[in-house]
């Protein structure tokens, strides 16, 4: 893996290391044609290797993962080395992250969630945090990660919980694997839902057998 624009030497780590904290970034993948899913309709069909391997380094990185309970259900997400933050207005917890140590998985959710209760006989009260009545309040959620200690987060997606991310204002950087394939298929997008306008500068750029690998910092002005 060969650094076309940022720090020319430097370990994984050191490369996508933090700058401060708190610090919030977002990791997705999409084919050169823009679909962040393949025919399958899940993002596991279009990455790759060294898609993997930044993957997994952001992962090593973050004290918390935050992804919405669809994304979750669809990619099969089972437990973490730190914990998941599944984001669901249903309080929704997929099969997969039921039945783990306790506070391995949390739910941000809403007061009108219909599943509250049954979120909370399954992971505690303490793991299911209601956050707004009738939407889940990113921005909140945000604050009680971070006074839980948690200071770097990385949300996996899906696009509609990055685009609801950006728009509140709360993404410090982007990664954004571009693997060369072309899947012409009506797949989403890395982002989703009503426009945003969020400039982003490029702070590290990496590339392997054609795949690109960016580090994107939202530009503040």
């Amino acid at each position: 893996m060969r650094v076309l624009l940022g720090p020319r030497s430097g370990d994984l780590a050191d490369l996508y290391a933090v700058p401060r904290r708190p610090w919030l970034r977002a990791n997705m993948v999409s084919t050169v044609d823009g679909s962040a899913t393949g025919p399958d309709g899940r993002s596991g069909s279009v990455n790759n290797a060294a898609d993997h391997r930044v993957f997994r380094t952001l992962r090593s990185l973050a004290d918390a993962i935050v992804v919405g309970a669809g994304t979750a259900r669809t990619e099969g997400y089972g437990p973490t080395d730190v914990p998941v933050v599944l984001v669901s207005r249903r309080a929704d917890v997929p099969e997969g992250l039921r039945g783990h140590e306790a506070g391995r998985v949390l739910v941000a959710t809403c007061a009108t969630a219909d599943r509250l209760d049954e979120a909370r006989a399954l992971l505690g009260d303490e793991h299911v945090l209601v956050l707004g009545d009738d939407a889940v309040d990113l921005a909140a959620l945000k604050e009680a990660l971070v006074a839980r200690g948690s200071t770097s987060l990385l949300s996996e997606g899906g696009p509609h919980l990055l685009r609801d991310l950006l728009a509140a204002g709360l993404v410090d950087e982007v990664c954004a694997t571009v693997v060369p394939q072309l899947v012409a298929s009506d797949g989403p997008r890395i982002t989703a839902g009503p426009p945003v306008d969020v400039p982003l500068s490029l702070e590290l750029l990496l590339e392997e057998s054609g795949t690109l690998l960016g580090r994107w910092l939202v530009d503040r002005g």
